[in-house]
């Protein structure tokens, strides 16, 4: 008896921030299940997965994508018509202290996931191999740091200058070697800058939350001009939805926001929206400033190669797939902000004896973020 092979979809990296609201979206079709395997390191928690739990598609498994022979047993168990890879370490400063675990996971792991998909595809019926598709989803990084009125195309070339980058540039280069080679149907999508839900409190918006709420000084490194362009977490993840269903295997669409800002006007706007929804009280305004939160804004040292611009040209997915941002910035910070403010006990669990909000990324620290992240691993 045939069986719907378009309506199971294993997501690896799940547990994360812009994976975990791609679960919650493709929960979304009840006649879809959705199998999260993850490695639960630092930023990993089954908390960014509590709406899915219960779920009657859903079903978590604790895993590594460098686990090949592990990850063969799944496919082999699960018989996905999808996969999905967000597994990946992401923060470019973290990749600066530490650059051995971006290779390993970023690199070694996605080589060893395509190598269990290409033996698991080779099992399956022709039919079958005809519709599985792995999706990797990638950054705008890669790209490079590009001048003011330019836009990267997915033909632009690739032009890393961080770890992170050139992690996340050479298991593109992986995915798009095993479409050629081993004819598997990959995707590769690269994004802009994500923010809203569940995101790890070390990246720039939810850590600017974090420390104004708290009364600490908001950091923003160099002159704060550096421009990105902003994309809502959601409007991401139904972009990927999009490339996941009707994309050309084989092709790569960029997904952004069209919309830039420096990283200065952001944290301005996101103060301002905390002033109007959390006003700060006098005793926890710092000594000899009034209680705007734009108050704490401090200017630290920059971190070492930081790109002065991202931007992406995304006619491609409007014109094939018919997919555009839906969230304005100021509705999308505005639920964020909201969001945090209404989970700061999330924010609390996710972050306790893993991240205090310290600076990282000045390649400076006594003890590598690789030893430090083996020791903290695990579910909070």
């Amino acid at each position: 008896m045939s069986r719907d092979f378009t309506k199971v979809i294993l997501v690896a990296g799940g547990a994360g921030f812009i994976g975990a609201n791609f679960v919650r979206l493709a929960l979304a079709d009840r006649n879809r299940r959705v199998v999260v395997v993850d490695k639960l390191t630092y930023a990993g928690s089954r908390l960014n997965l509590k709406a899915a739990e219960g779920a009657p598609g859903y079903r978590f498994i604790l895993g590594d994508i460098a686990d090949r022979e592990l990850m063969l047993s799944v496919l082999r168990e699960v018989r996905p018509s999808a996969v999905v890879n967000f597994a990946a370490e992401t923060h470019v400063d973290r990749s600066i202290d530490g650059p051995r675990r971006f290779l390993e996971t970023n690199v070694v792991g996605t080589f060893e996931l395509l190598e269990a998909l290409r033996v698991y595809r080779d099992q399956l019926s022709a039919t079958e191999r005809e519709q599985l598709r792995f999706l990797h989803v990638s950054t705008d990084e890669v790209y490079g740091s590009l001048p003011e009125g330019s836009r990267s195309t997915e033909k632009s070339p690739y032009a890393p200058r961080s770890p992170y980058a050139a992690s996340k540039a050479a298991a593109d280069h992986f995915v798009r070697a095993y479409h050629e080679t081993y004819g598997l149907q990959v995707l590769i999508t690269n994004c802009t800058n994500n923010y809203g839900y569940y995101q790890y409190p070390e990246k720039l918006i939810p850590l600017a939350i974090q420390r104004a709420l708290a009364g600490k000084p908001i950091p923003i490194y160099g002159d704060g001009l550096n421009v990105r362009d902003w994309i809502f977490v959601e409007d991401h993840c139904e972009g990927l939805l999009a490339v996941l269903e009707r994309g050309r295997p084989g092709a790569n669409y960029n997904i952004g926001g069209n919309c830039e800002r420096t990283n200065l006007e952001l944290i301005r706007q996101i103060c301002a929206l905390l002033d109007e929804m959390a006003p700060r009280r006098p005793k926890v305004a710092s000594p000899g400033k009034c209680d705007r939160y734009a108050d704490l804004i401090t200017f630290v040292p920059d971190r070492p190669g930081h790109d002065r611009r991202y931007a992406l040209d995304c006619t491609l997915i409007r014109d094939e797939l018919g997919w555009y941002p839906r969230t304005t910035l100021e509705e999308g910070l505005r639920a964020t902000v909201r969001w945090y403010l209404a989970n700061q006990e999330w924010a609390a669990a996710v972050q306790a004896g893993r991240y205090g909000g310290e600076r990282l990324g000045l390649a400076v620290r006594a003890t590598p973020v690789d030893e430090h992240e083996r020791a903290v691993e695990g579910e909070p």
